[in-house]
């Protein structure tokens, strides 16, 4: 079950994140083992759950922008390597609480940590990882670097509180779906692209440019990600495909199909979101209707938007090859739809 959705006509090379990880390895390996020293405890449960999930195959797509935005501005501390890991168990700690939240079943092709541990330790142990990626800002020492990010924590948690009242609301505008994403996804893209040119001493145009450019990636990472849900494989999702579906999340593929459609199609998306009538059969009715109301084209063709957005926002600056892996990054993100 899917849709295939071609971006663009004609043939060109498929973009890749491997030179941002080229770049970032060295430091990766460092982060990595920060990871594992700081996800320690003698609480046994506390490496056992964080360990599953930052065990489980994730990209680590924001830590590394972190470490190459830094490197762009010549910036040659450990202090990147510390926030980089703080980026990524701000990152953990969500995903944690969003499958408690969500009740999901599945992360990464495994099952979640609240399908083993239960629901209170999930939590408990978000908060663990999260009260240590501060302790590692602190040590930092870089006031500016601590407020982007504690500002972050707090943006994100008020995302999703919102998707909370959105949720089985069909009545909700793209407007008000903007402002979840750009609270749930977009803040810490931001925060993990911002605060490596600020421990380098960058330039307030810098880093405006550097922030630009994350929040407009978050954008566009999530907006294929609601796409990927109706089109796309549980490998390129990181979950099961249809779970948003499941769960009567109303991602802009459903609003706008619900308001393209007909009177009997909007009857459908009130039994299937708000009435919880969501199941395969009715999965794959959701899928034609976009299909016929060109929904999810339409929302690969505003990721591509941001996009471009983010593209922009590094334009002004001078050329470096973590400049190329940051620009390449977005075509990697929105080419996930292929």
């Amino acid at each position: 079950m899917g849709v295939v959705v071609n971006l663009e006509n004609g043939k060109r090379e498929p973009a890749s994140i491997k030179p941002l990880v080229e770049l970032t390895a060295a430091d990766m390996g460092r982060v990595n083992e920060l990871i594992l020293s700081r996800a320690g405890s003698d609480v046994e449960l506390i490496p056992e759950v964080a360990n599953h999930l930052i065990s489980s195959g994730g990209k680590r797509l924001r830590p590394m922008v972190t470490l190459a935005a830094a490197q762009m501005f010549g910036y040659s501390g450990d202090g990147h390597v510390k926030l980089a890991t703080s980026v990524e168990f701000m990152h953990t700690a969500t995903l944690l609480h969003d499958d408690v939240v969500d009740e999901s079943d599945m992360r990464r092709g495994r099952k979640t940590a609240r399908m083993i541990w239960g629901n209170q330790a999930s939590v408990l142990v978000g908060d663990f990882l999260l009260g240590q990626a501060f302790r590692m800002m602190v040590d930092v020492g870089s006031i500016d670097a601590l407020d982007i990010l504690s500002s972050a924590a707090s943006i994100i948690a008020e995302g999703e509180v919102m998707q909370l009242t959105a949720a089985k609301n069909l009545d909700t505008t793209e407007d008000e779906y903007f402002s979840v994403i750009k609270a749930k996804t977009a803040a810490l893209f931001s925060a993990a692209a911002e605060v490596g040119p600020v421990i380098a001493g960058a330039s307030r145009a810098d880093r405006n440019a550097l922030r630009s450019y994350g929040v407009n990636l978050g954008l566009a990472f999530q907006l294929i990600d609601d796409a990927l849900d109706y089109g796309g494989s549980s490998t390129d999702l990181g979950k099961n495909v249809g779970d948003d579906f499941r769960e009567g999340k109303v991602t802009l593929p459903v609003i706008l199909s619900y308001r393209r459609g007909t009177t009997a199609e909007r009857q459908f998306w009130k039994a299937a979101i708000e009435g919880s009538e969501a199941d395969d059969a009715a999965l794959e009715k959701a899928i034609g209707l976009m299909t016929r109301h060109g929904a999810i084209t339409d929302t690969i063709a505003r990721a591509r938007h941001f996009g471009d957005i983010a593209r922009d926002a590094l334009a002004p600056l001078e050329t470096t090859r973590q400049k190329a892996a940051l620009i390449e990054v977005i075509e990697f993100c929105i080419s996930r739809v292929n």
